[in-house]
């Protein structure tokens, strides 16, 4: 019988780069993995996924829990991200925990800046024009084409997948926050693990994008459709 501790997985796919993490149940990390999305998450995220335990020595009846960003996010990345997690999550018999990835982000951004996690707002594309406003404990919300957040004069702008539609600076604070993306999801998703996880059929996604044809019933987010 195998006794070396077990770890929890986690995953984000709700932005224009994948991270997969591994940790140990306390959310020390165990390894990181992070590409480009593309528009291949479907065949790209369990094969990395099983790379990633492999580098880390583990097997994927050691997990003891599952970690999955929730967004917001185009449809396309998060369904694929929250299926694998789902999937795996009943395969293994363990907990599942959502994460929002804009809380996630911003997390990690205060992190990078050494500010109040209150002076960041975050900005994430939502189809070709669109953009989502994230700020720390309240719904995300959407702002239309050609309209600008409603910033106080301490507040800090930090931009993920914008780079041709948010300034320079607030580019590069989203890229740092990105790439601490992984660190802060294992972080968070532990402790959410901890407080005992999510049901599976109440895990549900962020999507800031629908295909065509496919109406939001509820939601703080005034969808948009994506474009692919």
């Amino acid at each position: 019988m195998d006794e070396r501790p077990g770890a929890i997985l986690a995953m984000d796919t709700a932005t224009g780069e994948v991270v997969i993490g591994i940790a140990s149940p306390d959310g020390a990390r165990l390894g990181l993995s992070r590409w480009p999305a593309g528009h291949r998450h479907g065949e790209q995220l369990l094969p990395a996924i099983e790379r990633l335990l492999s580098e880390t020595g583990l097997q994927r009846s050691q997990l003891t829990g599952i970690v999955v960003g929730t967004g917001p996010g185009a449809f396309t990345g998060l369904r694929v991200g929250l299926a694998t997690a789902k999937a795996l999550a009943h395969a293994l018999g363990c907990r599942i925990g959502g994460v929002p990835t804009g809380e996630a982000l911003l997390v990690a951004a205060a992190v990078d800046a050494g500010l109040p996690l209150e002076r960041l707002v975050l900005l994430m594309p939502a189809g070709p024009s669109d953009r989502v406003e994230v700020r720390a404990g309240r719904p995300a919300r959407r702002l239309a084409g050609g309209s600008e957040p409603d910033l106080a004069p301490d507040d800090v702008l930090v931009a993920v997948d914008l780079a041709e539609r948010a300034p320079a600076d607030a580019v590069a604070r989203g890229e740092r926050a990105r790439a601490g993306l992984g660190e802060v999801l294992l972080r968070l998703g532990a402790e959410r693990l901890r407080q005992g996880g999510d049901q599976l059929s109440e895990l549900v996604p962020e999507y800031v994008t629908l295909p065509r044809g496919v109406a939001a019933a509820t939601g703080e987010v005034a969808w948009s459709h994506d474009p692919r």
